[in-house]
Order: C-alpha cells, then sequence, then structure tokens
C-alpha cells in the first residue's frame, strides 16, 4: 500500500522554473514514488489523472490554482514530500498570501512590476504559452528587452513579438530560449562563466552553454550569451533577434569577436543575417550545415559546436588545450572488452542540442542513427531493427508527469539501465549538464547505472558541461563518472566520435580533428 496526498493553493500561481524546482525538490525524500508541483491547467490535470490522481482530488481548481501532489510508501512521507514542495515555493510566505513586502498588494502585471523596479531592463517571462505574448509584449511596453522562457507559442505571435521588438530597438530572446548571460548575469540554465572577449549569439539552448563553458575552461571567457529561440534562424521568423543581437555584439566594446550558434539555419535567412556583424570577426557552428566551402556570406561556418569554439579561440591567438589527449587508449581499451555482438550506439541525452549534435557526428562515421525510433510500451527503450538510437530525454515523451531531467537526473535512470539487457549495444552515451538550475549532483544520480552497464560488458561514454566554478564542480563530477568506470572527454563532439571509435573497433576515430 502507499499513502497519497494532495494539496491545492488557489490563487497561487509560480512559473515552470519554480514548479520544476519544487517537483525535484519534493522527489529527493526517502519513500517518494512519485511527486510534482504544477499549476491546476487542463495539461496538469491530465498530468496528475495519469498519475493516478482523478479530478476530483482537485475539487474546482482551475489554471490559476497551485497543486502539489505526492505518493509514498507512507503517509509520513507524502506529507514530507508536500512540505518540501511548499517550502520550495513559498518560503516564508503563507500559502496564499500575495507575494511582495509586507503590507503591499502583489503586482497584477509585468508594467506594475517594472515600476517597483525601475532599475531593470530585462523581464524573464515564464508562463503557459497561452499567455506568454501577452506578457512579453507588456514587457516591451514597459521598456523591456525580453527572455521568453516559455515554449508552445504559436510562430505567428513569435513573428508579431519580434518585429514590434525591432521597431523599438528591443530584444525578445525566444520561445523557448533557456539561457543567457548578459553582463555577466546568468538567465535561465546558464553556467558560472568568467568575462571575456567572445560574445554569443544561439538559436540552441545547449549549444549555448557549451561553447561558453569550453571558452571558460579554456581561459578566452564570453562577454554576453544572447538566446534567440531555436526557431529564429527559420525562413518563417527571417533570424529577426539573430540580426539585431548581431548587431549588438558588433557594436560592444566588450566584445572582440562573435560566434553564432544553431542548428541547420535556412541558408537565405542565414546569409543575410550575417552582414549585421560588420566590424568584428563572426564565425557560425551551426550543427550538420551544408554549406558551399564551408562558408555562407564569407562568414566561416564550423561543423559542431567544439570546431566553432576551437575556430573562434584561435581567431583571437588563444592556444586551445589538446581534445583528444588519451581518447585513442580508451577507445581501444573499451572495445576489447565488448563481446562481438555489441555493435550498437545508444545516445541517453538531457541537451536537445547535444543530442542532435551526436546524431551529426554518429551519422557521418557509423551510418543512419535515429532519433525518433518507435518506443516499446512502458520501457522507453528503442525497437529492434534501429542499431544506432539517440534519445533527447528531455522530450514530453519523458518528462510527462516529472521535471526535466537536467533537474531530475533520475528521470533517464529506468532508461539507461535498460542497455544492460540489450545484447547489441556496445556503448551508450550520455551527456551530464551542470549549472544554474540543475542537480546539484547530477553525475552522482547516474554513477550506479554507469556501474551497472560497465559491469555487464557495456561501454559507457559521457561528457560533463560545465565549468570549475559551476556550483556541481566540473572535476568533482568528471571523477564520479570516472570512478563509475566511464570513458569521460573534453567536448560534447569528442564523445560522439570515442562512442564511434568504440562500437566500430577503429580507436584512432577518438583523436580524429576538432569535431
Amino acid at each position: 500500500m502507499t499513502a497519497a496526498r494532495v494539496r491545492v493553493f488557489s490563487g497561487a500561481y509560480r512559473d515552470s522554473l519554480m514548479l520544476l524546482s519544487a517537483s525535484r525538490r519534493m522527489r529527493d525524500g526517502a519513500g517518494v514514488r512519485w511527486a510534482s508541483a504544477l499549476m491546476a491547467t487542463p495539461g496538469g490535470v491530465a498530468e496528475l489523472a495519469e498519475a493516478g490522481f482523478p479530478a476530483a482530488d482537485l475539487g474546482d481548481a482551475g489554471a490559476n490554482d497551485l497543486v502539489l501532489a505526492a505518493r509514498a510508501d507512507d503517509q509520513a512521507a507524502a506529507d514530507a514530500a508536500l512540505e518540501r514542495g511548499w517550502s520550495a515555493l513559498f518560503g516564508e510566505q503563507e500559502p496564499g498570501e500575495p507575494a511582495g513586502s509586507p503590507g503591499q498588494e502583489a503586482p497584477r502585471t509585468v508594467a506594475d512590476a517594472a515600476a517597483r523596479l525601475p532599475g531593470a531592463n530585462v523581464a524573464v517571462v515564464s508562463v503557459p504559452g497561452p499567455f506568454a505574448a501577452l506578457a512579453a509584449h507588456q514587457a516591451l511596453s514597459a521598456g523591456l528587452d525580453v527572455l521568453l522562457f516559455s515554449d508552445n507559442v504559436p510562430v505567428a505571435e513569435e513573428v508579431e513579438l519580434k518585429e514590434r521588438a525591432e521597431g523599438l530597438g528591443r530584444l525578445v530572446m525566444g520561445p523557448g530560449a533557456g539561457t543567457a548571460v548578459l553582463g555577466g548575469t546568468g538567465l535561465g540554465f546558464a553556467n558560472a562563466v568568467r568575462r571575456g572577449r567572445v560574445g554569443v549569439v544561439a538559436a540552441a539552448g545547449t549549444g549555448a552553454q557549451e561553447v561558453m563553458t569550453l571558452l571558460d575552461r579554456w581561459g578566452v571567457g564570453i562577454s554576453h550569451v544572447v538566446g534567440v529561440g531555436g526557431r529564429d534562424l527559420s525562413a518563417a521568423v527571417g533570424g529577426r533577434m539573430t540580426r539585431a543581437a548581431l548587431r549588438a555584439l558588433d557594436a560592444d566594446p566588450g566584445t572582440d569577436a562573435v560566434l553564432l550558434v544553431s542548428k541547420p539555419p535556412d541558408l537565405s535567412v542565414a546569409a543575410e543575417v550575417v552582414g549585421a556583424c560588420r566590424s568584428k570577426p563572426l564565425i557560425g557552428a551551426c550543427i550538420g550545415l551544408s554549406a558551399p566551402g564551408g562558408r555562407i556570406a564569407g562568414v566561416p561556418m564550423a561543423p559542431t559546436l567544439e570546431a566553432g569554439a576551437v575556430m573562434v579561440a584561435r581567431r583571437l591567438g588563444h592556444p586551445v588545450p589538446d581534445l583528444s589527449r588519451g581518447l585513442r587508449a580508451a577507445a581501444a581499451s573499451a572495445a576489447a572488452r565488448l563481446a562481438d555482438r555489441r555493435t550498437a550506439v545508444r545516445g541517453l541525452f538531457t541537451g536537445g542540442t547535444l543530442c542532435y549534435e551526436a546524431q551529426v557526428i554518429l551519422g557521418d562515421l557509423v551510418g543512419p542513427v535515429h532519433s525518433n525510433a518507435p518506443l516499446r510500451p512502458g520501457l522507453g527503450l528503442p525497437a529492434p531493427g534501429h542499431a544506432h538510437v539517440c534519445l533527447d530525454l528531455g522530450e514530453e515523451e519523458f518528462t510527462r508527469g516529472r521535471p526535466h531531467p537536467m533537474i531530475d537526473p533520475a528521470a533517464r535512470l529506468d532508461v539507461l539501465r535498460g542497455q544492460a539487457g540489450e545484447e547489441d549495444v556496445a556503448v551508450v552515451l550520455l551527456d551530464v549538464v551542470l549549472g544554474y538550475g540543475s542537480h546539484p549532483d547530477p553525475a552522482g544520480q547516474i554513477a550506479g547505472a554507469c556501474a551497472e552497464l560497465a559491469d555487464a560488458g557495456v561501454a559507457v561514454v559521457g561528457y560533463v558541461l560545465g565549468t570549475r566554478a559551476d556550483p556541481q564542480g566540473w572535476d568533482a563530477q568528471r571523477a564520479t563518472l570516472r570512478e563509475a568506470g566511464v570513458v569521460v572527454t573534453d567536448t560534447a563532439a569528442r564523445a560522439a566520435r570515442t562512442a564511434a571509435a568504440i562500437a566500430l573497433r577503429q580507436p584512432d576515430l577518438a583523436a580524429g580533428g576538432h569535431g
């Protein structure tokens, strides 16, 4: 028997970042089987129903009402989970009381909030998609730039927002912009990076994190990171915010070179917007892009995030460490322990851009890689016939009813452990993403499963995205994985190459060119 508990707080809206953090806190206690903090939107009610909490438990709760729900081994553990969620969301405030200073009514609009903070210049919008554009328009009207963390915003609304922002001389970063670093301040899932000379414009969240952390670890540093949203370089959106961000960095006296990061853009859009950077070196890291001569409108285009970071560092005359050191020997040792039947690669990622980059690299080296292969019901494992598979475990089919795996690494444990029973799997390839907002010990959460895979005869290759200044500690996280038998690389691209080298029994591939 298990105990289930539900508490509803009327009119206590909390944004998605706070809800994800609270859900993680709720799940951390002993005896908790399932727990979540969410708003009673139709989607939230559906998640609760899927987890076994009927709508009757919620009374007449609606989209502006907060729900804490937990199922645990006993009543005490369930109650403790709700208390942790309450503490994470309300702190010293009494549930149901408006936020703000004692005796002061909470602001009801973005304009009201901006008036109370006259020095503010950026609004972070993290509300359900149907309401996100309205909140972003309010922020623009208040004279603020916008980091639009929300997703599920229609393209037409995105275009309207960005056209208006252009006219106002403002930035709308997003929708779905999870990362930015502006004037040394990290927003969303950012990393603790040193100030430096490279500005980054990114239409890819973990892509931005990868290049900013590489440049930090190489001593180059970052001036600003501007996330523009994954659709900005599409034909529909037309690169409006990419152009604005490039102009801003081109005019910034603290920026000496600019790195543009994206998945394959619309070629005509990319050719038009790169001209916005007129006075400073611009390099593109457009993963998987096929550009004639490796250039778009004269701008060099690197095929991977690693290669883009290397190119910009060298353009500034900064040395780059040997990124392949020790990998040939590690790949040879891992391959020698594999049974002959083990030839497949399984990529299990928390970062969507890192997953895409791995698909591109593995596709060039080992053959077709499937990212949306049919899944076996209830297991989240690839169906037979898909030798090489890369899964973004942050996608909805894996996160429904639970936090993103960057926040709760346990979300991929079942999938990770399941690979031990797959007789054709040679290598499991994975990422660990550090930084603000990520789990305090992501490597520790998966180390046991990695050791089980190694004991079962499966090689594990991992990459830790982060810096030494990140709260989790880059060196400590890498050491945890190594102690679990994981081959740990210095870049995400290098991890994909090493996985291919092991699966193909060709160790020299691990030491190939950048990316």
